[in-house]
């Protein structure tokens, strides 16, 4: 609380909050209001603090386990445009652009890591590597519409592609086929990954990991890092958050960082309604008739 709108605290618990009776809205805004003069003060206390995180290399174990993430294809089209490097990078000055984290999922998250965890476990968790996707749930609701939907809040669409025939399996078609579009949807590619700009770090995806590595006791986790040199380059990489009010997260004195989820004085837990995300999908389809003018007479 207190970085934040007061008008988002109040959207989110009217919108989100499953407690009965509803918190009162005069006992929220008292509590942003000393989340606020709490951020006042750290503005002054800690002044520069984002500007101090540390990042370090990787050890060489974990080098290996990062070149072969660098060499998936997967990686190679998320990561296609700016400078991009492994790294440890510290988890308290991480800056953060949600104000929210969802305890349930990210205790799920520590279940998933285990207890004492290794480097290269801790490696692998981050970068998602072997990490089953949660199940998508799908029905057809028209000729040409298709639903979608998932406990996970990451669930999206992704793109439409001109697929091969040899790309479809176990296809029984009504006759042959010349060519097929796929409509794809799926999941982010969930790397913990962060977006530098000078000697801040921001965080792009990941935060749930962050904060329940935290919570296990980590100081210092292995993530993706995207260097920006410009205010052009962001549009590139960040959320629109990000580039909607740049100079909040670079250039205040003191951005919400990811410790400030564990500081009592401007956390409030709220037990919020379960939600699924759903994506509806359609398509439209024209067939018409034209000269070809490049054929010969």
């Amino acid at each position: 609380m207190g970085q934040p709108s007061l008008q988002k605290l109040l959207d989110f618990a009217d919108e989100m909050s499953a407690e009965r009776p509803r918190p009162e809205r005069r006992a929220l805004v008292d509590q942003w209001r000393a989340g606020n003069d709490r951020y006042y003060k750290l503005e002054k206390a800690e002044a520069g603090e984002a500007d101090k995180i540390e990042v370090r290399a990787l050890d060489k174990p974990l080098r290996r386990l990062a070149a072969t993430v660098k060499a998936s294809a997967q990686f190679r089209r998320v990561f296609n445009v700016l400078p991009t490097r492994f790294a440890m990078v510290e988890l308290d000055r991480l800056i953060v652009t949600q104000p929210h984290v969802n305890i349930d999922y990210a205790r799920r998250l520590q279940a998933e890591i285990g207890a004492r965890p290794s480097p290269e476990k801790v490696f692998r968790s981050c970068m998602q590597v072997g990490r089953q996707a949660p199940p998508v749930e799908s029905r057809q609701t028209g000729s040409s519409r298709f639903l979608f939907w998932s406990a996970s809040s990451d669930l999206r669409f992704h793109e439409a592609a001109l697929l091969r025939a040899d790309q479809l399996r176990n296809y029984d078609g009504a006759g042959p086929f010349g060519a097929s579009v796929g409509l794809m949807v799926g999941y982010g590619s969930n790397y913990l990954s962060v977006i530098q700009s000078d000697n801040r770090c921001i965080i792009h995806d990941g935060h749930h990991r962050a904060y329940a590595l935290r919570v296990m006791g980590l100081t210092h986790a292995p993530c993706v890092i995207q260097t920006v040199t410009r205010l052009a380059e962001l549009g590139l990489a960040a959320s629109r958050s990000v580039t909607d009010a740049p100079e909040f997260y670079f250039r205040n004195p003191r951005p919400p960082l990811l410790k400030d989820f564990f500081d009592r004085k401007i956390v409030k837990i709220l037990k919020i309604q379960k939600i699924l995300r759903m994506v509806e999908v359609s398509f439209e389809v024209r067939d018409f008739e034209v000269k070809d003018f490049g054929m010969a007479g």
